[in-house]
């Protein structure tokens, strides 16, 4: 069987992430959207996401096709049902789509006409970007449980201070002496060729994702993920970072979330919680206003490759764009558009051609080259968000 991870109507919802990739690839938990999947159907996927970014993640289309709503996160029996569907059936959680059988020779597909499969157990779902850390402890659990069953850890080295070793699953090649580890709240996941460096503190649930690195002292609070070769120092609580991104020096995280390629400067800190204890509002790109959220904490959200100088301030419930580059004293505005050169003094546009210089220098550090694909994305991406830039 053949299987197509569609983007789905939440896809607005979750900008600037799918900015720069399909829904199936957000990290939440210790894998990607697309790698859950993919582990629990035993099968590759390919992508149903915005023509721009199809060249990157193409579709491939075979005689029958199951489509599945990337939107939702995967369990054992979700997964059976799946696998077991047939011609004109589809899966139903309300009024959302799951998944559904396709023939690639269906030229029309409605969804009104077909078998409809009413699927009544709770499941995860991200359709707003504070899903990804609100819901990124059960979804650790989750990818936990998938990763380490029937498997076994690597030894603690004795020189670390632990509480409930039971929970934690350090991987083959993963560096750590001399810190604390406290799972006793959740499960601590140390991935291949990781490393924390000594005195740090971390309190579960963590996802510490391949060649990751905890830096000297840092300070955790789960529910955190940080992404594969993801650097991270200061105090850090309930955020999620993909991969690639840097936070290497003191300050603080909390209930934010970071893209790939991002850089935060020294003493970097964002505020999590308004002075009047009010619910968080957080711009939304699909309504072009601040929407609700239903959180009262609630951080910074930074699309792809932005980055911010030393001792930058990010007030309660900030929306970074795609590329944007952040320095200067004050609070920048708590809606900062893609491709914006500034701060609180004003921003002016972030031409690509040095936005792409400076890409490939930074991928190029992690010897992954900078392509004709991701310059082509970040120039759509440009030309979708000028109506939000000033100049």
């Amino acid at each position: 069987m053949n299987y197509i991870l569609f983007d789905g109507p939440s896809r607005n919802q979750l900008l600037p992430f799918t900015y720069t990739r399909p829904v199936a690839d957000i990290r939440v938990g210790i894998l990607t959207i697309r790698e859950k999947w993919e582990k629990h159907l035993g099968s590759t996927t390919t992508t149903i996401t915005e023509d721009y970014l199809s060249e990157k993640y193409p579709m491939v289309e075979m005689d029958e096709n199951i489509l599945i709503n990337a939107s939702f996160l995967p369990d054992y029996d979700l997964v059976e049902r799946i696998k077991g569907l047939e011609e004109n059936q589809a899966i139903f959680s309300g009024e959302d789509v799951i998944a559904f059988f396709t023939k690639e020779a269906q030229e029309d597909i409605d969804l009104n006409t077909y078998e409809a499969i009413e699927y009544n157990e709770e499941l995860l779902k991200i359709e707003n970007t504070w899903d990804i850390f609100s819901k990124n402890g059960d979804a650790i659990q989750e990818d936990f449980e998938l990763l380490t069953h029937g498997r076994k850890s690597q030894p603690i080295p004795s020189s670390n201070n632990i509480i409930a070793p039971e929970n934690i699953f350090i991987e083959e090649g993963a560096k750590l002496e001399f810190v604390t580890l406290n799972a006793s709240s959740g499960p601590i996941y140390i991935g291949a060729g990781a490393e924390i460096m000594e005195g740090s503190i971390v309190r579960g649930p963590l996802a510490l994702c391949d060649h990751a690195t905890l830096k000297l002292g840092a300070k955790i609070y789960g529910p955190t993920t940080v992404g594969p070769h993801s650097k991270v120092g200061g105090e850090v609580s309930n955020s999620v970072i993909f991969g690639y991104s840097n936070k290497g020096h003191d300050g603080f995280l909390g209930n934010s979330v970071l893209g790939e390629w991002c850089n935060l400067g020294a003493d970097t800190n964002n505020s999590n919680l308004k002075n009047n204890y009010a619910e968080v509002r957080l711009w939304s790109y699909e309504t072009e206003s601040f929407a609700r959220t239903g959180l009262q904490f609630c951080g910074l959200m930074m699309g792809d490759h932005s980055k911010c100088g030393i001792n930058t301030m990010f007030n309660t419930g900030t929306v970074v764009g795609v590329s944007a580059n952040i320095f200067g004293s004050g609070f920048p505005r708590n809606f900062v558009p893609s491709f914006s050169w500034g701060g609180s003094s004003g921003f002016t546009t972030y031409l690509t051609k040095k936005a792409f210089e400076v890409a490939g220098v930074v991928m190029s550090r992690r010897n992954i080259e900078f392509t004709d694909q991701d310059a082509a994305i970040l120039n759509h991406v440009f030309e979708e968000t000028k109506k939000y830039r000033a100049s």
